[in-house]
């Protein structure tokens, strides 16, 4: 693994403790997980006793207190696993659910909910999409409306990770009528805090997925279900900018996938290509092979470095905007890239289900849409254009 210019000696420290936990505890049972269609929950609780699930919460809070460069020492690493479906449990969790309550939680909401998230014992979702809103925000149509002491909330999600499973899901809900400001609208958003068996919450079905077997995802469904005021996150029709704030986060996180699974495919690959032997020498002896490797290599070892100057954008509190979308755009592609390559020299082998690169494949495949699609990310940098 290469060094980058932000990364310093404890990072390795840290890549090297996760790789073991991935070899160990992950690698010899995803296949298994893929078929099961979840995660077991015992490996998310011992990621939290070893302080993994809260790395840039505040330790005033519980976590480690980490930089966005040392969450991407460990998002990288725990991308090297050959299980997308584990990572991404994992990374909804920690980067993409639970900062809703840790940036805009209250004091007495942390004390009730941030310690079983930080120990594993409590799993997170976040419900934004919706079967006709992805990366348009603004078009939800889930509705939330005041009663008293509660808000009834009313509306469909779709493709929530973590939506079977989850014991708290952070639900974006519309508290003032798009009609009321003339149509589709990025205010009157707010978010809520909703716990398993709220009255009114229930799991629509379980989605069946192209990638990303290992992890559940839902449709829910929201039918009169009250949700106690105390539930509201941060400041009613807030939402949407904190949802904003956060998909910063989430892109990078899932472009640390992006650059983790590329790598695992080329390593995975490179072991494979100066082992198979065809027409009387190994493939790596093919030039065209060598070559078109080591070209995917210059490839995910320039992202990786552009993944870390983001990171430490966002540390040095610089608007990064710009930047993460050009990196989610530009990972998302790549490691499609890389895969297609990487099963290509696999050969046949490459196309069973037991072949770790059939999984890589599956699961990369989606990293080009969740989290802004490829064509969104590229809107938000032109336009933000400027020439250099």
């Amino acid at each position: 693994m290469s060094d980058t210019v932000h990364t310093r000696p404890e990072h390795e420290d840290l890549r090297r403790q996760v790789a073991r936990f991935v070899a160990q505890e992950v690698e010899p049972f995803a296949s298994a997980w893929d078929e099961q269609g979840t995660v077991p929950r015992e490996i998310l609780r011992r990621m939290g006793a070893l302080g993994w699930l809260g790395l840039t919460v505040a330790e005033a809070d519980g976590g480690a207190g980490a930089d966005m460069v040392t969450n991407v020492v460990f998002q990288e690493a725990l991308a090297r696993s050959t299980s997308g479906g584990f990572v991404i449990t994992v990374l909804v969790h920690t980067d993409m659910a639970s900062p809703h309550l840790v940036h805009a939680g209250s004091a007495a909401q942390k004390q009730r909910w941030l310690p079983s998230i930080l120990s594993g014992a409590l799993i997170t979702a976040v419900a934004i999409s919706e079967p006709d809103a992805g990366s348009d925000v603004a078009a939800i149509r889930t509705r939330a409306t005041r009663d008293g002491a509660f808000y009834v909330l009313n509306g469909t999600k779709m493709f929530i990770t973590n939506g079977v499973h989850a014991d708290l899901v952070f639900v974006a809900a519309r508290t003032e009528s798009a009609a009321e400001r003339g149509g589709r609208s990025a205010h009157g958003i707010s978010i809520f805090a909703l716990e398993r068996g709220t009255p009114g919450l229930r799991v629509g079905r379980a989605l069946r997925k192209h990638g990303w077997l290992a992890s559940d995802t839902a449709e829910l469904v929201f039918e009169d279900c009250r949700v106690p005021a105390a539930n509201l996150l941060g400041q009613e029709n807030g939402g949407f900018y904190a949802i904003m704030q956060n998909f910063q986060a989430e892109r990078i996180a899932l472009s640390s996938m992006a650059v983790g699974e590329a790598q695992t495919a080329l390593d995975l690959t490179w072991g494979y290509v100066r082992e198979r032997k065809a027409f009387g020498a190994t493939l790596w002896d093919q030039q065209s092979v060598r070559q078109r490797l080591t070209m995917l290599a210059a490839k995910v070892e320039a992202a990786r470095q552009f993944l870390y100057h983001c990171a430490w954008k966002v540390d040095q509190g610089r608007n990064a905007v710009r930047e993460v979308s050009m990196l989610k755009a530009l990972t998302g592609e790549l490691v499609n890239e890389v895969m297609y390559d990487c099963q290509q020299f696999h050969g046949g082998a490459g196309y069973m289900r037991e072949s770790p690169i059939e999984r890589l494949v599956r699961d990369a495949r989606v990293l080009a849409i969740g989290g802004g699609a490829t064509e969104v990310m590229l809107e938000e940098v032109a336009k933000r254009w400027e020439p250099a």
